[in-house]
């Protein structure tokens, strides 16, 4: 039994299970091995809270990370004097709690975008009433919401008429309206001011949030507190970030649409008003490592919002092992428990480098001693790093071994991961006549295609048609079967164009794949039919607002696009389209929460693709804690659960499962066991096929974070990246030295593991393990 560092019995529980023996950060945290689990504690201290706290102010979260959290409080309150509720809760210090009423507690939003109609599904203001006052059962009369409709404005005008195009100048703050419609704008803002001000003294007139859960952004935002704002600001109206923009994209429609919304928060002032608040920060996978390093090691700082909360003696960050990957506890914790590996002697010396700035040749005896890590190294002496070097060397030696007669099957969960993962890898393969290569994308990948972007389309399509161009509508038998034949036609004379460099014959192409889609999805019938339909989706496009969830039918279209791009970034190198499968697996419907996989629905049709074509090489993007989106970790359970199955019936013995990363978060070459060369020629084929081939995505609608731009310039900055890092050990002139051609011509390197099928089923029987656990 550990000490009682925790006085929440919640707290202290998970921290007995976590295994951290030592906390030295500047806020404690607790550390959970999974993200379900993650949502669990933080539902379990919510209710230790409130039970305590019935007339308390809280403060609660939207997105998609508090969804196990929501989850979980709602189901331990439907379920709290069963079996099933009270097993849950005595394993975690509340048996004996008696079931909180969360009518008396007084509710404060965080944050929203402004302006929004608050009776849009991607507003906070209806993410709250649904999750927390109607979900919770919370009373509405006891909250404080932010809601656009009724903040007023000059002359009671609504937020349309003073700023019909959404944008909000707030230079107007500093300086003279140049018009009428300036005039009403600056009044306006300054009427939005003082609302604020009213919001922030309504809060401190309860005394301050008592409890107060939040996630934290890639530049550490907390609500939308930015890197670099004030520690000692309050409720505003303000603008974000590239990295908050990027963040809000997806539920805005577009960075097109999330660079010019403004958002009112609370400020870090606001959330730390009350000095006996308990302040909780979660945070889920290696993506947010090094921002929840730097918020739990620093010392208040504005680059670091959340170092904020060291105010707070009750301050919490709750973390799952990869978020917490990088906190000097958890790095101390790696390398002095256990047995000594390769791996670490691998990982502490390519970091000693990178630390040094030293190549590994240069590095001494004595910088080994010095560095606490490689000091540990078992036997350390002159030739320790050079045991590094033939490592290394030999993971580049397989990444070069070139792949033949083999029936490989790469797999990802959206439209684009395969290419962004491993696409110098899959090039080598496919040069090879004796490899069956197939190419799976196991969602439909819809929420990735703007509604401008398919009004664009679908307009030339009218046009096309009225001037005859797209002449397969003129086949008797079109509209019955005929739109269903000659898919990879479509590809063929759309890549001719793209040789053409005839941009009228791509549209051409794109607009052909998209008639047939229509014809598919919505049943037409001929071609008077086909233009009605066509008007009516752009009609319907049209009043939708950005961000909103579309119909079915459109959804299914929208990933009809994304279908046919895949299929013409594969028949670059000839791969046709029956090659190219598209699973659309049931769990994607783009809700707030995608639902988690179901065996009949997500497992099996995996499962069948495994008994169809028996590969003999299996790639999948390796994201077991969701660091990427959490579709990752969804299509991950689901090829797990397959691969676990088809062990049951077949012999697997030397099936090889190839684990990639891409631009989400990334491998630590030490973890990877393959590292494959990257040559301008391949950079090229990326740039060319990406740019080409994924129209929708080429104006980056949806970017990372980490880059303004498209993805696969991302992909290449992450594999020159990985070249330099490999470089400080083994010294530039090992590559332009070197006697093999592929190695003098790398210029960027792509990592990869390989496990064989049982260590994939050891891997999936823990996922499986954390998805059982979820009575839901």
């Amino acid at each position: 039994m550990k000490n009682n560092i925790f006085d929440s019995k919640v707290e202290q529980a998970f921290y007995e299970l976590s295994g951290v023996e030592e906390i030295t950060t500047k806020i404690p945290y607790v550390e959970v091995d999974n993200f379900p689990k993650l949502g669990l504690m933080t539902s379990l201290r919510f209710l230790e809270w409130a039970e305590q706290n019935p007339q308390g102010v809280i403060s609660l979260p939207t997105g998609k990370t508090p969804e196990y959290f929501i989850k979980y409080t709602q189901y331990l309150l439907e379920n709290w004097s069963n079996k099933k509720g009270l097993d849950i809760r005595s394993k975690y210090g509340l048996g004996s709690m008696a079931k909180p009423d969360l009518r008396g507690l007084e509710f404060v939003q965080i944050d929203e975008f402004y302006p929004i109609d608050p009776s849009q599904h991607n507003s906070f203001y209806n993410y709250v009433m649904n999750y927390y006052i109607k979900g919770f059962g919370l009373e509405k009369d006891n909250s404080l919401l932010i809601n656009s409709n009724e903040i007023p404005l000059v002359d009671n005008k609504h937020f349309l008429e003073v700023f019909p195009d959404y944008n909000i100048d707030l230079s107007l703050r500093y300086r003279d309206p140049k018009s009428v419609v300036e005039e009403m704008q600056q009044k306006s803002i300054f009427k939005i001011d003082n609302w604020c001000t009213a919001y922030e003294q309504q809060i401190r007139d309860k005394g301050g949030i008592g409890f107060f859960l939040g996630g934290i952004g890639p530049d550490g935002h907390i609500a939308f507190n930015t890197r670099g704002s004030d520690h000692y600001s309050t409720t505003r109206l303000t603008k974000t970030n590239f990295e908050t923009q990027a963040v809000a994209a997806g539920d805005l429609g577009g960075i097109e649409v999330s660079r010019n919304r403004l958002v009112i928060t609370i400020g870090l002032d606001t959330i730390t008003h009350n000095p006996d608040a308990v302040s909780i920060i979660f945070a889920a996978g290696e993506a947010k490592a090094d921002i929840v390093k730097g918020s739990l090691e620093s010392e208040p700082d504005a680059i670091y919002p959340a170092s904020v909360l060291q105010r707070q003696k009750n301050s919490r960050f709750y973390l799952t092992t990869g978020a917490a990957c990088k906190l000097t506890d958890s790095v101390n914790r790696y390398y002095n428990s256990g047995d000594w590996s390769h791996t670490k002697t691998e990982k502490s010396i390519i970091d000693l480098c990178n630390k040094t700035n030293k190549y590994g040749h240069h590095l001494t005896l004595e910088d080994l001693k010095a560095d606490p890590y490689t000091s540990l190294i078992p036997n350390l002496n002159e030739g320790t790093v050079q045991t590094v070097i033939d490592s290394i060397k030999g993971k580049l030696d397989k990444g070069m071994k070139p792949d033949e007669n083999e029936t490989i099957y790469h797999t990802g969960p959206h439209h684009d991961d395969i290419m962004l993962g491993i696409m110098p890898y899959t090039n080598r393969q496919m040069r090879s006549a004796s490899n069956d290569i197939h190419f799976s994308v196991l969602t439909s990948g819809f929420t990735a295609v703007t509604n401008r972007f398919v009004i664009d389309v679908l307009k030339e399509c009218q046009d096309f048609i009225a001037d005859g161009k797209i002449e397969m509508l003129n086949y008797p038998d079109f509209f019955v079967e005929g739109y269903n034949k000659k898919w990879d036609k479509d590809v063929y004379h759309f890549l001719n164009s793209v040789a053409a460099r005839n941009a009228n014959g791509k549209r051409r192409g794109l607009c052909h794949r998209l008639v047939r889609a229509i014809v598919d999805t919505w049943k037409v019938t001929d071609k008077e039919n086909l233009n009605v339909t066509i008007e009516n989706i752009i009609l319907d496009l049209e009043s939708c607002y950005d961000g909103g969830k579309n119909s079915p039918e459109v959804q299914k279209m929208k990933g009809m696009i994304r279908e046919f791009e895949e299929e013409l970034v594969w028949a670059h190198f000839g791969t046709p389209v029956k090659n190219v499968h598209h699973l659309r697996l049931g769990f994607y419907k783009g809700d707030v929460f995608t639902e988690s996989p179901e065996k009949n629905r997500d497992m099996l049709p995996v499962l069948e693709e495994f008994r169809k074509y028996k590969p003999t090489t299996i790639s999948l993007a390796m994201d077991p804690e969701g660091s990427g989106p959490d579709t990752h970790y969804k299509v991950l359970q689901a090829i797990a659960g397959a691969v676990k199955e088809w062990k049951e019936e077949a012999d697997l013995s030397k099936l090889r499962i190839i684990g990639y990363r891409n631009v989400w978060f990334k491998y630590h070459p030490a973890d990877a066991d393959t590292i494959v060369p990257v040559s301008l020629n391949a950079l090229d084929v990326l740039e060319n096929s990406f740019t080409e081939s994924y129209m929708s995505q080429v104006n980056a609608s949806f970017p990372s974070y980490e880059y303004d731009g498209k993805f696969n310039e991302l992909t290449q900055k992450v594999w020159v990246d990985q070249l330099k890092q490999i470089q400080m050990l083994l010294g530039k002139n090992f590559f332009y030295e070197n006697n093999h051609p592929l190695v003098r011509a790398t210029h960027g390197l792509v990592y990869m593991k390989e496990m064989s099928a049982d260590e994939f089923v050891a891997m999936a029987q823990d996922l499986e393990k954390a998805v059982e656990e979820n009575p839901f």
